[in-house]
């Protein structure tokens, strides 16, 4: 049997075109679509460059926009509130079949900031294949992380004879509504779940306990933590527990937080670092020194948050010595201290106002002041020369933060080093120390980075 070929397929060398032809065109349109990147790089705010290079690339170019180069066009769009020509692209978009979850994402965070709901809305109408419940999540979840979760309940609540909300719906909803605060809105989003027979999934529970906690409302979410471990003990993880502990160690409410983490050790539940550093604080904020270092020792390799756990509750309760010892272990043990290790140390020794030193040369005026002065922030430093003068004078709190990061270079380090040595000459070893480990290891970026990397 003889197999015919198809008559639209040629390999004569008449109509064959050069072989470098191809390659050629292809580069000219990677080079176009890089062009059309670049200025929309260069012009994130103006759509005028942006929609007239495109103009011109279609009309000599026949330039059709890579799915990257759509979603930098829509953004731009967005951006300059042009949502005219931001829907006539949507609508040129959907028309050649190159409207994808991804540039729908886009489009639906442009449309939101304009607060342009009914075109959210009629986004779901463009292309049939659209109208999932995935899609609609995807769209949800992009307004309620740009903060726009009331956008993102009504275009729910227009969408909802199209494409039903679904568990991941209300979740996103309410988590988007509990980290903005409204928790009375996200009560009614649990209420309207509730009555369509849809439970939310364990990140929704977890959103509400830790938006009651937030609010001070411990019994309520002491009961709704109790009745999701009687219905669904499976959803009741490491995250939930770690955050109700958390927060009962530093209201104070030691018993139950205790009961709390029995209770997960009971279940399996290996406690991680934030965990067992929330204890060992909420343990020395009640004076209870031998259980914190217990919990403290009982752990093999300790990180960073148990250890930050251990030197807040010391500096708690006035014990800026021990707090400082612990750092030095940290050190022993290879734990790099972070920023906040300094900050709170440094609180803890010179106060969050500062204090009258012993020294009359080397004191908080001499060196924090005196530093304010040295790095030009005469104005900062006014009211604690005032007080300095005057005696009983009202100073806000001093940013140990800001007073780090003017120094944070190689003048810095040499700084640090004198100041340090300064300190030791006096008899503020602890506190030369801090110094001397910030210059050593945190001065400079590239110290930070080998220190990070174990190479100090």
């Amino acid at each position: 049997m003889e197999i015919e070929e198809p008559s639209a397929v040629s390999l004569s060398t008449e109509s064959a075109p050069p072989p470098h032809a191809s390659s050629s065109s292809s580069s000219s349109s990677s080079s176009l679509h890089e062009i059309f990147l670049q200025v929309c790089s260069r012009f994130p705010l103006s759509w005028r460059p942006v929609h007239r290079l495109l103009l011109f690339l279609r009309r000599f170019r026949s330039f059709d926009p890579s799915p990257a180069a759509s979603a930098r066009l829509l953004d731009v769009l967005g951006k300059s509130r042009h949502v005219h020509l931001l829907w006539s692209t949507l609508l040129d978009l959907s028309s050649s079949a190159a409207l994808s979850p991804g540039l729908l994402r886009v489009a639906a965070r442009a449309l939101g900031e304009a607060r342009e709901i009914s075109k959210i809305r009629d986004l779901f109408a463009l292309n049939p294949s659209l109208c999932t419940a995935e899609t609609l999540n995807l769209v949800v979840r992009t307004l309620c992380e740009r903060r726009m979760v009331d956008v993102a309940i009504a275009v729910a609540s227009k969408l909802r004879a199209r494409v039903a909300p679904d568990a991941d719906t209300y979740a996103l909803l309410i988590a988007g509504s509990c980290r903005g605060g409204d928790l009375a809105g996200a009560a009614k989003l649990w209420n309207a779940a509730a009555a369509a027979g849809i439970e939310p999934g364990a990140d929704a529970h977890d959103a509400m306990i830790l938006a009651m906690l937030k609010s001070n409302r411990f019994e309520d979410a002491a009961a709704m933590l109790k009745s999701m471990r009687t219905r669904r003990p499976r959803d009741v993880g490491l995250e939930s527990y770690s955050m109700v502990i958390t927060r009962l160690c530093k209201r104070g409410a030691l018993p139950y937080a205790n009961m709390l983490f029995g209770e997960m050790l009971k279940r399996g539940i290996e406690a991680d670092g934030v965990t067992l550093g929330a204890l060992v604080y909420g343990l020395l904020a009640k004076r209870k020194v031998r259980e914190a270092y217990k919990v403290f020792c009982a752990v093999r390799d300790p990180d960073i948050s148990l250890f930050h756990g251990l030197i807040k509750g010391l500096l708690r309760i006035k014990r800026a010595n021990d707090a400082t010892q612990v750092f030095r272990e940290m050190l022993e043990r290879g734990c790099e201290p972070i920023m906040h290790t300094y900050i709170m140390l440094l609180q803890g020794h010179m106060g969050k106002r500062g204090r009258k030193g012993k020294d009359p040369l080397v004191n908080f005026e001499s060196v924090f002041v005196g530093g304010l002065v040295k790095a030009g922030k005469t104005l900062a430093a006014t009211k604690y020369v005032e007080r300095m003068m005057n005696g009983a004078v009202e100073v806000p709190r001093f940013d140990y933060n800001k007073f780090l990061y003017y120094f944070s270079n190689e003048e810095g380090v040499v700084m640090f080093e004198e100041v340090g040595r300064r300190m030791k000459e006096v008899g503020l070893v602890d506190l030369a120390d801090i110094f001397l480990r910030y210059g050593e290891r945190m001065a400079t970026r590239d110290r930070r980075r080998r220190a990070m990397n174990g190479l100090l």
